[in-house]
């Protein structure tokens, strides 16, 4: 399966850094956003359209909304988006105490609660926190002390949460109450070796199989759910931020990437920041819509 995968770019806008592709079944649409840029990004795979809606400050995260709309992890907190109106209303503010921090990836449980962590300024070590937003908009804390908040996902029967703190080299994995939300006996589930590069941005399969984007290692892992790795598909640039499933059977993989330069030239390096696909013989897991 993972064997025969071939990524392609997907014409589009290059991101500096492109980061948490959702798939957004009530259109048929790929959402990602451009952190750095500020913009959410939409793409129509049926017709090969996109725009893309500036939000004004930096965004790290998204998702479909029940309600309509989208939710966002932004540079403030947690923010709802009208995409009709383009008009974004901040909605629960975090740490409004650390100006140098800033929201990362995210992503919602099945009950619609939406989770998405910190990351400092300059990777500032265990100055950031993951949160969880309710539907009431409360905001709670579940793991502090983290560098930088990453990939999040769940096991296909929602009993395991996997996360990621890029700096400690490892995808973690927790036991995880889906009536609650909490989180408890936090383990490592895979730690990568020195010079392979990071984990970042991560999926998990309607298998249960855990699929990490590799920054710095040009390439996506997938792993069994006991943590052996599975399979690599290579990908042609080397900031490989995350990755996600979309289409309408789940089964093509999108892969989001940064902008990288060139040490010779100082150019930036072809395909970097693309977005990137391939049909896969697996199927994702649906997205999960925030449920307020």
């Amino acid at each position: 399966m993972i064997r025969e995968a071939r990524l392609e770019i997907v014409a589009g806008p290059l991101a500096e850094l492109g980061e948490g592709p959702c798939w957004d079944s009530r259109d048929g649409l790929l959402l990602w956003v451009d952190i750095l840029a500020g913009r959410v990004i939409r793409y129509d795979p049926a017709d090969g359209s996109y725009d893309s809606i500036d939000i004004g400050q930096s965004v790290g995260a998204v998702a479909p909304r029940l309600a309509g709309g989208l939710v966002l992890a932004v540079r403030d907190g947690f923010a709802f988006l009208d995409t009709g109106a383009q008009a974004m209303r901040l909605v629960a503010a975090v740490e409004t105490d650390r100006q140098g921090n800033r929201m990362n990836d995210g992503k919602c449980d099945r009950a619609g609660r939406f989770f998405a962590g910190t990351v400092g300024e300059n990777n500032q070590v265990a100055a950031g926190t993951l949160y969880r937003l309710d539907a009431d908009h409360r905001v709670t804390q579940i793991i502090g002390g983290v560098t930088i908040s990453n990939g999040i996902g769940w096991s296909p029967d929602e009993r395991l949460m996997y996360y990621v703190d890029s700096h400690t080299r490892r995808v973690d994995v927790l036991d995880y109450d889906p009536s609650t939300g909490s989180v408890d006996h936090r383990r490592p589930f895979v730690k990568l070796p020195s010079g392979t590069g990071l984990p970042d941005g991560l999926t998990v399969d309607a298998e249960g199989f855990v699929w990490v984007a590799i920054w710095d290692g040009a390439a996506v892992h997938r792993y069994r759910p006991d943590g052996r790795l599975d399979g690599v598909i290579p990908v042609p640039v080397s900031k490989v931020t995350s990755c996600t499933f979309g289409g309408p059977n789940l089964d093509v993989l999108y892969v989001t990437t940064a902008a990288d330069v060139l040490p010779t030239s100082g150019r930036r390096a072809p395909g970097s920041g693309a977005l990137f696909a391939c049909h896969v013989r697996t199927t994702g897991q649906p997205a999960n819509c925030f449920n307020g």
